[in-house]
């Protein structure tokens, strides 16, 4: 399952994103990993979730970043939950790419009711296409 929270910078998406991390990381027996570029959730994630600091591997563009996901999944069968937060400084502002990319992701939830992927997104919601406001 997806789960996009998208709204405008500063409404608490961020803020929102680590009660959900550090919920799920006392609560689930399987892994939990949360993706960031840069380090500033070092502090916020508890020691129980896996905090991964995107801008260790290079990854600048949508289709390495699904590649990245994808490893993550097939390298380890007991992730359930995955957080990324402000994907689009991740894979760049197209939002139409963005809904390209949540769609792959979506395949490699399907068939395993417990894996969830779980996005913040910065900008307005009003103006999401379709392909990406779907997953609200």
């Amino acid at each position: 399952m997806i789960k996009v929270i998208m709204g405008l910078k500063g409404m608490g998406k961020t803020k929102q994103l680590i009660e959900m991390v550090n919920d799920s990381a006392k609560k689930y027996d399987g892994n939990v990993v949360c993706i960031e570029k840069g380090t500033k959730l070092t502090y916020d994630i508890i020691h129980e979730a896996r905090l991964i600091d995107i801008s260790d591997f290079s990854i600048a563009s949508a289709d390495a970043f699904y590649g990245f996901i994808s490893g993550l999944f097939a390298g380890n069968y007991d992730i359930h939950k995955i957080y990324i937060d402000s994907i689009l400084k991740i894979i760049g502002e197209d939002l139409d790419v963005l809904g390209k990319l949540l769609s792959k992701i979506e395949a490699l939830c399907i068939g395993d009711a417990e894996k969830e992927v779980i996005i913040t997104v910065s900008g307005d919601a009003a103006l999401a296409p379709e392909s990406v406001s779907k997953y609200f």
